[in-house]
């Protein structure tokens, strides 16, 4: 790489770090792993011929979105490769249709994140549209609204233009698997299972979605990069520091405001609990099928990586 190269592309890490509000030594992150992964999927690209989809799997809290950013930006801006990124929060079901599946099927499913919450065929027409985009092309990106616990107005969703030759997809539960044995679903593993949903209608539920439409927008991927952390522990404590962070953005306390809906401590143990059971799952099974795997350590960085192609 040119000096001339690598000033430009430190000058661009540097303002994303100072606007994602990052420590500075993170500069050693971009150029240690963000930037080589960037060249990877570069090259993948070239190699394949066509436009490819790249999915990032983590858990609440491990840096899927910040990884997702800095990609997106190394590519566009300094490797002349065109791309796009959006997030399965962005396709969440709107706070209607998952009142409306609430009271149907499971109050639990008015909490979003689990399968059966997304608008899987909203993410397949993303797809489509960002694959098929021409120069002259516009694509709207979905996005939601977490503080209102809602789909943002469209006018509100940010705009693509021109061709994509990468799209990331990044979600807690981008590509992972159905529980194939149905006999382990029966016994609870936490709280919120065992009091909330004792007859296992909810989990079944959310087995069933997951078996079905997620397979088909999951079996798109054609590289996927896991960001494993290091427990459950850890990401219940990360996700309370994300709360506390967008409070900070909206001007709020933890106990959130009028109109908003910030979660309290104990509110986001519980809203963990809806994700344990196939966090624990992916932590232990998808690192052998994960084309790039980032260890996340108990400090929050990134320890090693490894890759299998």
């Amino acid at each position: 790489m040119s000096e001339v190269l690598w000033d430009a592309i430190q000058s661009t890490a540097k303002a994303l770090i100072h606007q994602e509000h990052l420590p500075e030594d993170f500069i050693q992150t971009v150029s240690q792993y963000f930037y080589p992964l960037a060249l990877r999927l570069r090259d993948l690209h070239r190699a394949q011929g066509r436009p490819i989809i790249v999915g990032i799997n983590g858990a609440q809290g491990t840096g899927k979105s910040t990884l997702a950013l800095f990609l997106e930006t190394l590519l566009n801006q300094h490797l002349h490769c065109p791309c796009a990124r959006f997030s399965l929060d962005d396709i969440y079901l709107t706070r209607s249709e998952r009142e409306r599946k609430a009271k149907e099927f499971h109050p639990l499913l008015l909490t979003r994140g689990v399968p059966g919450t997304h608008d899987v065929q909203l993410g397949n027409r993303v797809l489509d549209e960002l694959l098929a985009a021409g120069e002259d092309d516009v694509v709207a990106i979905p996005a939601f609204d977490k503080s209102q616990d809602d789909r943002a107005p469209m006018a509100q969703w940010p705009l693509h233009r021109g061709r994509v030759n990468i799209v990331l997809l990044e979600g807690w539960c981008v590509a992972a698997l159905p529980e194939a044995d149905p006999l382990r679903l029966e016994a609870p593993i936490n709280q919120l299972e065992a009091i909330e949903d004792q007859g296992g209608q909810w989990r079944r539920y959310v087995n069933q979605h997951l078996a079905n439409e997620y397979q088909q927008l999951f079996g798109r991927l054609d590289y996927l990069v896991m960001l494993r952390a290091p427990s459950m522990e850890c990401i219940l404590e990360w996700r309370t520091l994300q709360e506390q962070k967008l409070a900070q953005r909206l001007g709020v306390h933890r106990n959130g405001a009028v109109g908003g809906r910030i979660m309290s401590p104990e509110q986001i143990k519980r809203f963990i609990m809806h994700y344990e059971r196939l966090t624990r799952e992916m932590l232990e099974e998808m690192p052998e099928r994960a084309d790039t795997l980032f260890e996340i350590d108990e400090q929050h960085q990134i320890k090693g990586v490894q890759h299998r192609v």
